[in-house]
């Protein structure tokens, strides 16, 4: 079995002065660092996934060429890492990630990022649906409070419930330290 990771989306407009801002970034990001770290100690694939909007006016945030566009300094990819860039919340769509997993023989990957309730959950229902076997790590992904007609729903609940959906079918669910010991 060959297994990648894949790391979504960890820009900089989604820390502390950025675009938009998400709920404990910093913390999901240094979990990502710690299997980031596993993950170039093992020697395996890598993959950096990273937003830019193709549409600045709807989206201002993740446009090009800005310091928010980048990926964040807790995970700057090394020179042989694959860096995907895409415009959609799911990271196969328009791009050549499904050719890269294929052709690197992968059949398993490891998904964390940011957002939990967009990008990581479109992402692991496509990884899915092609195929792979997908774990998730929870607690090295974010997302942010959001609202639906009128209602208030906090980060921490949009985070669970999203990891609950994925965990019925798509996903394994573990934490950084459930990965790591295991």
């Amino acid at each position: 079995m060959s297994k990648a990771l894949i790391i979504i989306d960890i820009q900089n407009d989604y820390f502390e002065g950025g675009a938009l801002e998400l709920h404990n970034p910093e913390e999901a990001s240094k979990n990502a660092k710690q299997i980031l770290d596993k993950f170039r100690k093992d020697d395996l694939p890598i993959i950096h996934v990273e937003h830019i909007t193709a549409d600045p006016e709807n989206m201002p945030f993740f446009i090009e060429g800005t310091e928010g566009q980048k990926i964040h300094e807790s995970v700057q990819p090394k020179n042989d890492e694959k860096v995907i860039q895409k415009s959609f919340p799911n990271a196969f769509l328009q791009t050549d990630l499904l050719d890269y997993l294929k052709v690197k023989d992968i059949n398993e990957v490891v998904v964390l990022g940011m957002m939990t309730s967009t990008c990581v959950d479109s992402t692991v229902r496509a990884a899915k649906d092609h195929g792979y076997d997908c774990t998730v790590i929870g607690d090295a992904c974010a997302t942010r409070d959001l609202e639906v007609n009128g209602n208030e729903v906090k980060a921490n609940d949009v985070h669970n419930a999203f990891l609950a959906g994925l965990s019925f079918f798509y996903a394994d669910i573990q934490s950084t330290q459930s990965y790591l010991s295991s």
